[in-house]
C-alpha cells in the first residue's frame, strides 16, 4: 500500500534517555517495517535532534523528502513519565518544528503523482493552524484515499469540536478504552457496551471501521457490520510508549489486506504486545517474533 502519514516527529525523554517518537512517525516506521510505502509529512528543527531524526529515517528506509527543516523552531520534545504498569504520562513542549510543516509546489506535485491508498492523521497536530490547513488540502486533493484517524488524545491538545470534525473526515477510527469515555462525554452520546459504542459512532460518522484498544485485554473491532472482541497477549511491559502506534500500523495492514475482522484484530494485538515488551516507541521486531507469541502461549484467556 501507499500511505501518507501527517504528524509529529519528536524525542520522547524517558528517565533522562531520549527515544525517537511521535505517534504519526511511530506509525509510519512500523508500517514501513510491514512492507508498505509511507510518505511522512512533518518538520524538524535545524538542530542536533533534528539531524538525528533525519539520519534515523534514512536508516529505517523512510523518505525525508517531506520533512521540512526549520531555522526558527526547535525539534519537538516530550517528557514522559511511566507509572508502575509502564503506562505513559506526557508533557508536550510546544510550539515545536512539527507544528509548522511545509511542502513546496514540486514536492506536493510529487506526493500526488501516484495513487494513494490511505491518509493517516491524529489529533495533536491538527491543533496547529498551519498543519490543519495542509492536512485538509491533502485530503481534498486525494478524495479516493481512505482516511485513518488515530484519536490519541493528549491533555490540552484537543477540543470536542476538533475531534468531531476529524471523525467526520475519517473512514476508519482507532481509539483506546479511556478515550471511549472521553468521546462519549464530549459528543454527548454514551453507549451501554463497546459494541454499541462502535455501532453508534460508525453510524453517526459513516465509518467503515472503528477499533477500540484495551491494553492487555486486547481490542474490539467493528469492520463493516462484523464485530469482534479479541483477547490480548500477556507480555512483561517494558513501556507502552508506541505500542498503540504499532497496533495502528498492524490494524491498517490487516484492513488493507482485506482480512476478516478477527484476524485483523488479533494481528494488531500481537504487534502491539510485542512492542510494549520492549523499550522505546520503535524497537526492533520481526514477523517471526509476532507469530511466536502464539507458540509461547502468551495469549490471555477470556475472563
Amino acid at each position: 500500500m501507499k500511505v501518507i502519514s501527517i504528524g509529529e516527529v519528536l524525542w520522547d525523554v524517558i528517565a533522562g534517555k531520549e527515544h525517537l517518537g511521535g505517534a504519526p512517525f511511530n506509525f509510519a516506521a512500523h508500517l514501513t517495517r510491514l512492507g508498505h510505502e509511507v510518505s511522512f509529512i512533518s518538520a524538524v528543527g535545524d538542530d542536533d535532534r533534528g539531524r538525528r531524526i533525519l539520519h534515523a529515517m534514512e536508516r529505517m528506509g523512510l523518505s525525508t523528502r517531506y520533512v521540512h527543516t526549520h531555522t526558527k523552531h526547535a525539534t519537538g520534545v516530550v517528557n514522559v513519565t511511566l507509572d508502575n504498569a509502564g503506562q505513559p504520562c506526557f508533557v508536550i513542549q510546544r510550539p515545536a518544528a512539527y507544528d509548522f510543516p511545509v511542502i513546496d509546489e514540486s514536492d506536493f506535485d510529487e506526493l500526488l503523482s501516484q495513487p494513494i491508498d490511505w491518509i493517516y492523521f491524529g489529533t495533536l497536530l491538527q491543533t496547529s493552524a498551519t498543519a490543519s490547513e495542509m492536512t485538509r488540502e491533502i485530503l481534498a486533493s486525494i478524495p479516493t484515499a481512505r482516511r485513518f484517524y488515530d484519536i490519541n488524545l493528549r491533555a490540552k491538545s484537543y477540543t470536542p469540536e476538533l475531534v468531531s470534525e476529524l471523525m467526520e473526515l475519517a473512514t476508519v477510527v482507532k481509539l483506546n478504552d479511556v478515550e471511549v469515555t472521553q468521546i462519549s462525554s464530549m459528543l454527548g452520546s454514551a453507549s451501554s457496551s463497546l459494541e454499541k459504542f462502535c455501532r453508534d459512532y460508525a453510524d453517526k460518522f459513516r465509518l467503515d471501521a472503528i477499533c477500540v484498544t484495551r491494553g492487555h485485554k486486547g481490542c474490539s473491532l467493528l469492520l463493516g457490520d462484523e464485530f469482534t472482541e479479541q483477547p490480548g497477549y500477556h507480555v512483561k511491559v517494558a513501556d507502552a510508549v508506541g505500542a498503540g502506534d504499532a497496533f495502528a500500523a498492524a490494524l491498517l495492514h490487516g484492513l488493507g489486506s482485506k482480512w476478516p475482522a478477527a484476524q485483523t484484530a488479533d494481528f494488531a494485538n500481537r504487534v502491539g504486545a510485542l512492542v510494549a515488551s520492549r523499550a522505546g516507541a520503535i524497537p526492533m521486531w520481526t514477523l517471526d517474533e509476532v507469530s511466536a507469541l502464539d507458540v509461547q502461549h502468551y495469549r490471555l484467556e477470556r475472563a
